[in-house]
Order: C-alpha cells, then structure tokens, then sequence
C-alpha cells in the first residue's frame, strides 16, 4: 500500500482490476483506493504475473502493507511448486507411519480443529457485522482493541475522534475505556442508560411507494455530505453579493483563446483569471486567508486556492493551486488544466487536495446566476462565480447618460462570521470585481 499524502496513514481497496493468474505489465493499474480525500487508481510498478493477493475489495489497509505479490519470471514459481511436491510426498510417508496413533488422540485434534473453526467463524462474523454497521472507518488497531475489550459498535460509534474527519484514533479509544472502567464516561453512562430505562428513538422515514426507487449513497457522497452537515454546524455563514462589469474581460479572452492554445496548448477559460484576481485579493485581505481551530485564528501567507471541480459521477473534489499569488496567467492556467483533468480521471495523490485556504467554486459554468456555497472547514470564506449574461447597463458619457449592453456577472462570497463581520465580507468581494472589472483588452498573453 503506498503513501498517499503527509496525513494519510491507511487506505480502503474498492476496486481490484487483476485477479490471481493474470499476467501485467508496468503501469498497468492494478486497483483502486480510496482515502477520506481522494480515490486512486494504483499501477504495477512491474511486468509479471499476480501469484498472490491478500486483501478483498473494502479491506482498510495501512500504509506500507504489502497488499499482492507479482512473479517476476516464473522459475520462482516452479521452484516453489516443485519444494511444495516434495514436502507433500515426505508428509504422506510421516502420515502413514504414524496412522496407527490411538483414536483418542485423533479425535482430540478433531475437537481442536472443530472448536478452532469455529472462533474464526464467529470471529468472521463479528468482524462483517461491524463493517456493515459501521458509519465509519477504523483502522485494524482500533477493531482490535475494541474487540477485545468487548466495545460495541454503538459505544465505538459514540466516541468522538480526534483524527482527521473525526476519525477514532487508538488514544480516543484507550482514554475512552479508561474512563468506562472509572465510571466516569458520559458516553458509557448515555448509552447504559439508552438501554436500561429509555427506547431508541425511532427514525424518521418518507413512505415508500411501489414507483420509488432507493439508492445508497456511495462512499463519496456520504464523505460530502458529513463535511457539509459539520461546516454548517461549525461556521456562522453570511453571504455577500456583489455584480461585476466583465466586458473587458469577455472580449481579451474571445480575441486571444485560440492564439493561446496555439501557443501554449492550454485551453484558456474564465477561471484562471478569477483565481489571479482572488489571490491578488487575499494578499491585501489577509484574515480572508485564514483558517480557525477552537479560538485561535491561523493566517496564511501564501493564497493555496482550492478549485471545486465537478466529476463524472456527480460528485464535488477540491484540488488545490498552491501560492497562486506567486504565479502568472500561464501557470495558474497549467496549473487549473492539469488538476482538473486529473480530478475527473482520479489520478491525483491525497496531497493535491490539501492545504487549500480558500475555494471558489463556479456556478456559472451550470448557467446558474447566483449561489449561497457552504465554507470548506477550516477555510473561513468561499467565492461563487456566476454565468456571465449581457445585460442592458447605464454608462455616463461626456454627453450624458446611455444605454448600452455590457457582459455581467454576479459573485456571492460566504464568509465565517465569527470571523469576518461584514464590512470586511463586503469589502473583501468588492475588490475582487474591481480587480476584475480594470481588465484591459490589451494585455499580453
């Protein structure tokens, strides 16, 4: 299992693309994984052939385990056959010279072996119930001890992690079963109490008709929507609304994309120009650019802009440009191609989504006007961008008023309000569509 990112420890194997027996080549993608960031597909760094896997689909893997083993040449193999040949023709002569062995003894093994089949059976099955009742991942040290230390699945699912995403961490667990045994875990007592004296709750359900279908939220999906639930919970959002005079903008992208992409063989679109323009912002609004834990605030001293890109099967991922105040058109253009095509294909490491600072995600580009996005935590503010429509606008002239049409769009900023009020909110994407509204239609490319 490889090292997918700093924070990354373990792994989820969703998918396996080769079966025992098959013969690969280098590069070619052997299976998939899955982190609370991001899915991968991982190549074989070998020609050869799969002699062994040992980990099924959904298995959580920790980083540097070794997952399959690949023959490389195939005298190995027959080597290992012929030894194996051997050892079972020497077993079945030790076997008949000691086949006069008293029938107690044998039926001792027997027992062993029946008692021995049986704990891995339930062992099996305890292991499959807490994976099909788990609303989360645990790592294999955390099962383990919980097992032993007999927790059950509601006790584990009521700790509170301090890992990423809320994950329960070995210390989480041990600090919990400490405190149980001390009587003096809350969650212990609420659980003891939940089944001694109260009924479970009961849930709450639309009806089901014979037209409805159910669909099961995929693992993705239900990463998102425990990060928006949490944001929403955590962040006090504001939104803030301003519309932008883009004409100039419009007509330097209509006169130069195709010299653009003769040039540098980069498709140029809208977004590259607002990531510059909201990295040259959150440089002269540092506290946009921040992040918050607990009551501490974080600066940043480099804009990291996360992208909100839209994949195949629907869902949202967040790549991140990194010290986009440090790079020209060109780059941040290179730079946006590149994570967006590798977002949707799901060939990006863990650590492209990491670090971000801000987001801004485009609504524009599902012709949609305006939009309320929720905040990226631990980001404090997040920018939408809206379709851009030519509209009728009043323009002053030295003979007076005129009508004339202009290209326009509107940009609605989210912000954190216990950390920025909305003077600074205001200001903050205020100054966003001036930077964008000085663009000339003589500018370099």
């Amino acid at each position: 299992m490889p090292k997918l990112g700093e924070s990354v420890q373990e792994a989820t194997i969703t998918k396996w693309f080769v079966k025992e027996g098959d013969t690969i080549e280098e590069d070619d993608p052997v299976f998939e994984v899955a982190t609370d960031k991001v899915d991968s597909e991982i190549p074989s760094p070998v020609d050869g052939v799969i002699k062994k896997i040992f980990f099924q689909e959904d298995a959580l893997v920790p980083v540097g385990e070794v997952v399959a083993i690949v023959n490389l040449g195939g005298d190995d193999d027959s080597k290992a056959e012929a030894t194996a040949d051997t050892t079972d023709t020497e077993n079945d002569k030790d076997a008949s010279s000691t086949a006069e062995k008293s029938t107690a003894d044998a039926k001792s093994a027997e027992e062993s072996d029946t008692k021995t089949s049986e704990t891995a059976e339930k062992k099996a099955e305890k292991s499959s119930s807490v994976k099909s009742e788990s609303r989360r991942f645990y790592s294999p040290l955390v099962k383990s001890i919980a097992e032993k230390e007999d927790v059950s699945m509601e006790e584990l699912e009521s700790i509170e992690g301090s890992g990423q995403s809320g994950r329960v961490q070995k210390n989480d667990l041990l600090k919990y079963l400490e405190n149980r045994k001390a009587g003096k875990s809350d969650q212990a007592k609420s659980v003891e109490k939940a089944d001694v004296s109260q009924p479970s709750a009961p849930k709450i359900s639309s009806s089901i008709g014979a037209d409805q279908q159910i669909i099961e939220m995929d693992r993705v999906r239900k990463l998102i929507a425990e990060h928006m639930v949490k944001s929403v919970q955590t962040s006090a959002h504001v939104t803030s609304v301003v519309e932008a005079d883009v004409t100039n903008l419009v007509l330097w992208r209509n006169k130069v994309k195709n010299q653009f992409q003769e040039k540098y063989g980069e498709k140029l679109t809208f977004m590259p120009v607002f990531t510059e323009a909201v990295a040259k912002a959150l440089m002269e609004f540092p506290i946009v650019n921040s992040s918050v834990e607990g009551d501490k605030i974080y600066l940043h001293k480099s804009a990291h802009v996360g992208i909100a890109v839209a994949k195949p099967d629907g869902n949202l991922v967040v790549p991140v440009i990194k010290e986009a105040e440090q790079k020209n058109l060109l780059g941040i253009t290179k730079n946006l191609n590149e994570l967006a095509e590798g977002a949707r294909n799901n060939k990006l490491k863990p650590d492209a989504y990491q670090g971000g600072t801000f987001t801004i995600t485009n609504f524009g580009s599902f012709r949609n006007v305006i939009g309320t996005p929720i905040i990226n935590q631990p980001q404090v503010a997040i920018l939408a961008t809206g379709t851009i429509e030519k509209k009728p606008a009043v323009m002053e002239t030295p003979t007076g008023d005129v009508i004339v049409v202009r290209h326009k769009m509107f940009l609605s900023l989210s912000y954190d309000h216990r950390i920025i009020d909305g003077a600074m909110g205001g200001a903050f994407v205020r100054r966003i569509a001036d930077i964008l509204e000085a663009f000339t239609t003589d500018r370099d490319i």
